[in-house]
């Protein structure tokens, strides 16, 4: 619900409105908030296996999907297993945004406010800091949160809880880096209660799985714990300063013609060495202080004050006034040159157009350097340009997305009789996002100013609308300076949540409700020409109010039998990264912007016994007035658009089963699997504004029936897994289907079609109807993955581990992990009175040649884990 019509100056309005409400909720409800507290020397455990993810597994890159959903149950054989299992493909519970899976250490959100998400990448390295979870589902309760609909995970990041002693890693690898070392010191709790804990890590990789990529990183922890009578005092502080090469996403001609499902066409050779066009740099420095007060024997308050520097850069090859540079660019593929997928095509079937698909095809087929930037040309072409006094024709440009967030989280834990207890808690918190421009490198250019050279068509060179910041007009850039955009995302948000627990007879039931506060806000840095009045300051501030509840109730029906029922209802603030038309443009909120409502619901059956650990579960979640936002560049305007989606309908649901088969005291068998349906369940309303013009076009996206993308909506899984006398064995094989990729909204916006429809009559139907563009997909297939190792006990206690891991055993590089596609269109344009028609139809079919990526072929690693 939006409040106070998006005013400044209404804030008294709305912190009145958020007080009457908090007082009624909590004075008034009968939930009686609860929920079990942990003892400070209490431990979960996950197998340390579960965060050797390489970054392409945890899918970090902004072109790559979205990360993959880590959590765990002991309770339930399917989700305890799923996380790790299938994170090779990169699947996402319950094929969920990683925003709807809450992290959480010392009770302090890790959650970025304008993401939603958290990247696992943060505390790569640092293995045995996140062994100690505590994990829940989403109709599971917890005492540090209403869970998320796709699960919540709380680590334990104090120095007491990290072991005592000792610990020594080394690893080999062919993944995306082929060295680690890790070294963990746990102090214990000593007599006079202090406890101290360091680990230090480090990655390393001169060229990783994929050619063109490197990997450097340094990963460390700091904690330091203090205990005294009741209460205990912790600091603990991590990061992992990261720069690495990354991989990008090809069609399957690129793929063909390279013979290789890894190709890379982000790099190539700069006066003989290798150098990649898309560098990440990625470092988050966090620290957590915990208090923790026991009251009295049945209360305590566990108090986290959260503070993060995240700062992230990620360079990109860009032109000027001159041919694309990249090696895969669709004009230098052979299929741009000859139709080959409608035999009827005469136009783009002809005998000079046969000859000129052979000549690229061979040209590409036969040198690696065509397939490669050319690093060398573009040097030269830059001094062709200073001989002219001429900006530069080419340059590495640098996007970076930092942000400085602060969190204050308090949990008061209560056990009210022995069969029940409650929890009740807040967090306030703000975010300051700050995403800006800068000039990476000239690659030998003199000179480049800060106009908007896409805009020079429609508007004369001297126009105000030319200029990125009017401020500083044609503004000379150099290395290291800031231009195109520089803005700041001010986001606010106050949780106050409560639950109670009761076992009452067979019935253990959980209340949980939440109240939520979301307060958002642009600042520009620049004054935009194209929006000289609306571009530059602080933009109005949107309010919001969310919340909402749960209940789950599981029965014992006794002989090891129980069913789960679980119901949830809430309102929930959109993302600040969706909140905005063109943040890099103006201070423009998107039109009907709203709170998404969730309905969330799970019925399940468990039957355990000395033998046998079954759970089945199935769920339903329906969302409706989603916001999602694109940009991307659209023929139909030549221009690049920015793209928000709004009153989206999206349904979620399917049926997840695993169990566990205890053949032996050595030797178990797990079946697991999913069959999910994850799809859009309406035609969402678009708005997209015209880079180049400044200005905005009303549609609509005919969507329904689009699916959640890269991600397996179908996946199972068989595990063989024998441990005796120190040795331990596993064997699984997985296979996965429907994945599917990206969609294109362009492709489906009804004026598009009608454009499509004007060349071709197949896109509409008998009745008038649209022939609405399926949305491609990958292929799945299966993949089979393995482990040995063997625990060796050596004198004075100590311990030597032996492990190699293996993945994709049987090699199936064809199983495709994500993708997306194009959004450009088969044809070029025309106006006329108002009226867009079909120029010409191109050769180069974008709808059919969708960017994938393909899952790695046979890779491993070996480690070696010495505790003394």
């Amino acid at each position: 619900m939006l409040l106070c019509n998006q005013n400044t100056n209404q804030t008294d309005c709305l912190m009145q409105k958020m007080l009457k409400i908090a007082v009624f909720a909590l004075c008034y409800s009968p939930l009686a908030f609860g929920q079990e507290v942990d003892s400070l020397e209490q431990t979960g455990a996950l197998d340390e296996s579960a965060f050797t993810f390489t970054e392409a597994q945890l899918g970090e890159d902004d072109d790559m999907s979205q990360n993959v959903t880590i959590l765990s149950s002991n309770t339930n054989v399917y989700a305890n297993e799923v996380g790790f299992l299938f994170s090779p493909v990169r699947f996402r519970y319950r094929a969920l945004s990683q925003k709807y899976n809450d992290i959480y250490v010392n009770g302090a959100l890790m959650n970025d406010f304008e993401s939603g998400q958290f990247r696992y990448s943060n505390v790569g390295g640092i293995n045995n800091l996140t062994r100690n979870v505590d994990a829940a589902l989403p109709f599971e309760d917890n005492n540090f949160s209403m869970s998320n609909i796709g699960g919540s995970n709380n680590y334990n990041f104090r120095a007491s809880q990290v072991s005592a002693g000792n610990k020594l890693s080394l690893s080999g690898a062919n993944r995306n880096y082929t060295l680690r070392a890790m070294y963990t010191y746990g102090s214990g709790i000593s007599k006079n209660g202090w406890a101290f804990a360091a680990s230090i890590g480090y990655r390393w990789a001169h060229r990783g799985y994929v050619e063109g990529t490197f990997y450097n990183s340094l990963s460390y922890y700091l904690g330091i714990q203090k205990l005294s009578g009741s209460h205990s005092f912790s600091l603990a502080t991590w990061g992992n300063p990261t720069e690495r090469a990354s991989q990008g996403a090809a069609t399957d001609e690129s793929y063909w013609i390279a013979n290789n499902y890894q190709y890379n066409p982000y790099w190539g050779y700069q006066d003989g060495k290798v150098r990649n066009s898309r560098i990440i740099n990625d470092f988050a420095p966090s620290a957590v202080f915990t208090w923790d007060w026991d009251i009295n024997k049945t209360t305590r308050l566990t108090t986290s004050l959260h503070g993060k520097y995240s700062m992230y850069k990620s360079t990109k090859l860009n032109y000027n006034n001159a041919d694309n540079p990249q090696p895969d660019y669709w004009k230098n593929l052979p299929s741009s040159y000859y139709d080959v997928w409608d035999a009827d095509d005469l136009n783009n079937r002809t005998e000079q157009g046969y000859q000129d698909f052979f000549n690229a095809y061979n040209l590409l087929k036969n040198s690696e350097a065509a397939r490669q930037i050319d690093w060398d040309k573009l040097y030269a072409a830059n001094r062709n340009a200073n001989a002219q006094g001429a900006d530069a024709m080419y340059y590495v440009q640098a996007r970076h997305n930092n942000n400085i967030f602060v969190t204050l989280s308090s949990t008061l834990h209560k056990e009210l009789t022995n069969k029940s207890h409650a929890n009740i808690g807040f967090m306030i918190g703000a975010n300051k996002g700050m995403h800006y421009n800068t000039m990476d490198d000239m690659l030998g250019a003199n000179v480049f100013h800060n106009i908007n050279t896409y805009a020079l068509g429609n508007y004369a060179v001297g126009s105000d609308a030319v200029q990125y910041d009017l401020n500083n007009r044609n503004g000379v850039i150099k290395e290291g300076d800031r231009f195109g955009y520089d803005y700041n995302l001010h986001a606010r948000r106050g949780v106050l949540w409560a639950n109670y627990v009761e076992n009452f007879g067979i019935l253990h039931y959980t209340i949980a409700a939440k109240l939520n506060y979301d307060g958002m806000q642009r600042e520009g840095n620049m004054r935009n020409g194209m929006y000289a009045d609306n571009s530059y300051g602080k933009s109005k501030t949107a309010n919001f109010l969310s919340g909402g509840g749960k209940f789950s109730g599981t029965v014992n029906l006794g002989g090891g039998s129980s069913v789960l029922l679980g119901i949830g209802y809430e309102h929930r603030a959109p993302q600040i990264t969706t909140a905005f038309v063109s943040p890099e443009m103006n201070n423009d909120f998107v039109s009907n912007l709203r709170n998404e409502r969730i309905f969330s619901s799970e019925v399940g059956y468990q039957f355990q016994n000395s033998l046998v650990h079954l759970n089945i579960n199935a769920y339903y979640n329906y969302f409706n007035h989603v916001t999602e936002w694109q940009n991307f560049y659209f023929d139909d305007i030549n221009s690049f658009s920015y793209v928000s989606m709004t009153n989206i309908n999206k349904r979620y649901y399917g049926v997840e089963a695993g169990a566990t088969f205890k053949i032996s005291s050595a030797f178990n068998i797990t079946a697991i699997g999913v069959m999910s349906e994850a799809e859009y369940a309406n035609n969402a309303d678009v708005r997209y504004m015209i880079s180049t013009k400044a200005t905005y076009v009303d549609d609509k996206v005919l969507n329904k029936g689009m699916h959640e993308n890269s991600t397996p909506l179908t996946a199972g899984s068989i595990i063989l897994d024998y441990h005796s006398n120190g040795w331990f064995i596993d064997l699984k094989g997985n296979y996965y289907d429907r994945i599917f990729l990206s969609y294109s909204p362009s492709f489906r916006y009804e004026k598009t079609l009608i454009t499509m429809a004007s060349a071709d009559n197949s896109y509409i139907n008998n009745d008038g109807t649209y022939n609405v563009p399926e949305q491609s997909k990958g292929k799945g297939g299966f993949m089979l993955d393995g482990s040995i190792g063997k625990s060796l006990r050596l004198k004075k206690g100590r311990t030597l581990s032996i492990n190699l891991m293996l993945t994709n055993i049987l090699n199936n590089q064809k199983l495709c992990t994500g993708g997306y596609e194009q959004s450009r269109s088969d044809y070029t344009v025309k106006e006329d009175n108002g009226q867009t028609t079909v120029n010409n139809v191109r050769a180069y079919k974008f709808s059919l040649n969708p960017k994938k990526y393909y899952a790695f072929g046979i890779n491993g690693m070996l480690n070696l884990t010495f505790r003394f």
